[in-house]
């Protein structure tokens, strides 16, 4: 299991340092923000952990509402654009950290808001994810995950489109599978939001890191996939190109006190 974990960091380190700049610059990661700052509670007393933070975006939006921001990334140059982003925004209560989030480098107790934004899709054991979360929240504080949450007769020809365009990509849950690891963390007082990520297919190929061919394939499968929607991600065609929408989850809930 150790070693299955050590090969999937890699290529999630792999991946995200070739997409780091252009994953940054993808307008679609940067809506819905508010939902998310309005949905997690968050005030100026609050001390905020973003877990696989990226490049940034979610700490960097949260951070005037704040006390203290940090985030931890497993991928070195999503940091560098993190600190780039935190630079250009002219934001001080921002600390980066270069690491692995299982476990989580913390000690218990020390955030009243854990977050974590499309990440949950790349971990090979989410339902530890999100315990360690839970884990480093204060008692009385929220935790909150965004992510890619499908139904069940959708999630495998989903899972196997993303496998080919991002290979660090393990899985998208099912709503069921998300509700079992939510029941399961202890949290308290759920509450769940919806949107959508809009994409047009070509655009988001660019920024991938497909392996030779794969992009051809992927191309096939959206084609096969208008006005069907067997993959879950409503695609359809607008001026000549393929868009689709990628569906998210928001739950959050709170640490028992």
């Amino acid at each position: 299991m150790r070693d299955a974990k050590v090969k999937h960091n890699q290529t999630i380190v792999e991946q995200f340092s070739r997409q780091a700049v252009a994953f940054a610059a993808m307008p679609g990661h940067s809506d819905s923000m508010q939902m998310l700052i309005e949905m997690s509670g968050v005030s100026g007393a609050d001390l905020v952990l973003d877990v696989a933070c990226g490049p940034g975006l979610v700490a960097c939006a949260f951070a005037p509402h704040a006390r203290q921001v940090t985030g931890i990334d497993i991928t070195p140059e999503m940091i560098e654009q993190a600190r780039a982003l935190q630079g250009e925004k002219q934001l001080e209560n921002l600390t980066w950290q270069v690491g692995d989030v299982l476990p989580l480098p913390f000690p218990e107790a020390s955030f009243s808001v854990v977050l974590t934004r499309y990440s949950l899709h790349h971990f090979l054991r989410p339902d530890a994810v999100l315990a360690e979360m839970v884990r480093v929240c204060r008692p009385g504080g929220r935790v909150l995950v965004a992510d890619v949450v499908l139904p069940p007769e959708k999630a495998g020809a989903y899972n196997r489109m993303e496998r080919l365009r991002d290979p660090s990509h393990t899985r998208a849950l099912t709503y069921p599978e998300m509700a079992e690891i939510v029941g399961a963390s202890g949290l308290t007082n759920i509450r769940t939001g919806h949107y959508k990520v809009e994409m047009e297919l070509e655009k988001q190929l660019s920024a991938s890191f497909p392996n030779p061919g794969d992009a051809d394939r992927i191309r096939r499968l959206f084609e096969a996939d208008l006005g069907i929607d067997d993959l879950g991600v409503g695609a359809h065609r607008q001026g000549g190109k393929i868009y689709f929408a990628y569906p998210i989850l928001v739950v959050v809930g709170e640490k028992s006190a």
